[in-house]
């Protein structure tokens, strides 16, 4: 198959295919609603932040009541937005509207009305979400007062590979939303696999349900519950403080580092306080490379079945613990967290994470953090080993662990699902967006 060469992004394409300014395949650009919205009105006003991965995201939506604003921006379904003003990691960003709701479009995005007799608007969108596309924002992007801004004229010039067909274009789309479509229903099912592990937490750690090995008393009963300074718990749980259930506690160094992670077995690292997180849970990748002078320190130097718990930090930031399930040699604490070496006769490594974790126990945490803003706080070692936290029996505490390791387990692999998933779609995109794999056979001449 003859090939021509691409001036700027996409490489060689078929020799069927012509490589066109975006401004040679629309109608027309039109800049958002600069109108004041609100936390509630008669429709969403849809905004940078509602454009992810070329999809609508309808989450955090402000609105509008103005008929003058939701008469001349209403979206049709079609209509491709861009964001045109962002940081520069992040303008340009592209999604397209299918109508599922109405809504208007703010100031900083652009609405894109495609010509439908020579573009697809889904294969459009897709375009616009290529790396190419990302490559020739950062090429066109101007910038001032920290916010890059890509106007209408430039988006225009964007360079659009384009089949000769619309039935091929059309055939590329669809493709690529059924892998869209897997994507979606990946992250529902993993949406609900946390929902029921959240759900199973909350049962299990409070002790509002029982596991049936646990849940009666020798004769039979059923075992009750009492007071306690964290709230109603099982008669057989106990409240102690963090330092009678471990073995040993320390903190690293903070100095500059080098950004990037250590050559395994020649360097040494210092965590990241976004080694662990409220969301993502626990991630040694999150470390930087510590200076020779701090080098060969043994005794902070963390291992499997420690716990680390954030100590300084914006408010949201701060207290977060996570077990380490694995972490390679050489890698230590800042002085932002502190470690936990767990007395494993008392307490189940994972389960001293959940318990600091409880309500009760960050409520505690929480009063005795101090700073002069809520991005720069931070508490005392003594505060944290002073924590109350409940405690089951150790046997207790391995079952609920094990349970809740499980579920962990599956949501993980669906994660890698996804990965992979994303991946196969970026390559088919590669592919079917330069004609590298063709869904329409071309016409012979």
């Amino acid at each position: 198959m003859a090939y021509e060469t691409d001036k700027f992004a996409f490489g060689k394409l078929p020799s069927d295919w012509r490589c066109v300014p975006l401004g040679d395949l629309i109608k027309s650009t039109e800049y958002g609603s600069s109108a004041k919205s609100h936390y509630s009105g008669t429709i969403p006003v849809l905004r940078m932040g509602n454009l992810q991965e070329g999809k609508i995201d309808w989450g955090d939506l402000v609105y509008t009541s103005d008929e003058s604003e939701i008469k001349r921006y209403r979206l049709r379904s079609g209509d491709v937005l861009f964001n045109r003003t962002n940081t520069v990691d992040l303008v340009g960003k592209a999604a397209i509207y299918k109508g599922s709701r109405p809504a208007i479009f703010a100031g900083y995005l652009i609405r894109i009305i495609h010509n439908e007799t020579l573009v697809d608007s889904n294969y459009l969108n897709y375009v616009l979400n290529t790396y190419q596309a990302k490559k020739y924002s950062k090429a066109v992007l101007s910038v001032a007062v920290s916010q890059a801004n890509i106007n209408a004229e430039k988006l225009k010039t964007y360079p659009i590979p384009l089949p000769p067909t619309l039935e091929e274009q059309t055939a590329i789309a669809n493709a690529l939303s059924d892998v869209d479509a897997l994507i979606r229903e990946l992250e529902k099912l993993i949406a609900k696999k946390q929902a029921i592990k959240t759900a199973t937490m909350q049962q299990l750690l409070t002790g509002k349900k029982r596991l049936p090995q646990f849940a009666k008393n020798e004769d039979g009963t059923k075992k009750g519950y009492k007071k306690s300074e964290l709230g109603e718990i099982p008669e057989d749980w106990e409240v102690k403080i963090v330092k009678t259930v471990i073995s040993d506690y320390f903190c690293g160094p903070s100095p500059t580092c080098e950004e990037r992670n250590v050559i395994e077995g020649e360097e040494w690292g210092v965590l990241k306080t976004t080694a662990s997180t409220v969301d993502k849970g626990w991630d040694w990748r999150c470390h930087k490379v510590l200076p020779k002078a701090f080098w060969g320190n043994n005794r902070i130097e963390l291992r499997a079945h420690d716990v680390i718990v954030t100590k300084a930090g914006p408010r949201h930031r701060v207290g977060v613990a996570a077990t380490i399930d694995f972490i390679p040699k050489n890698i230590v604490p800042s002085g932002k967290m502190i470690a936990l070496r767990p007395n494993l006769e008392l307490v189940h490594p994972k389960m001293l994470s959940l318990a600091i974790m409880g309500v009760g126990s960050q409520c505690y945490l929480n009063q005795r953090t101090t700073g002069m803003a809520e991005a720069q706080l931070n508490y005392e070692n003594a505060d944290l080993l002073n924590t109350p936290i409940i405690v089951q029996g150790i046997k207790e505490q391995t079952a609920i662990a094990t349970i809740l390791s499980d579920m962990d387990e599956e949501i993980n692999t669906l994660k890698q699902r996804l990965i992979k998933t994303r991946q196969i779609k970026q390559g088919m995109m590669q592919d079917l967006l330069t004609g590298k794999t063709r869904l329409v056979k071309p016409e012979s001449k």
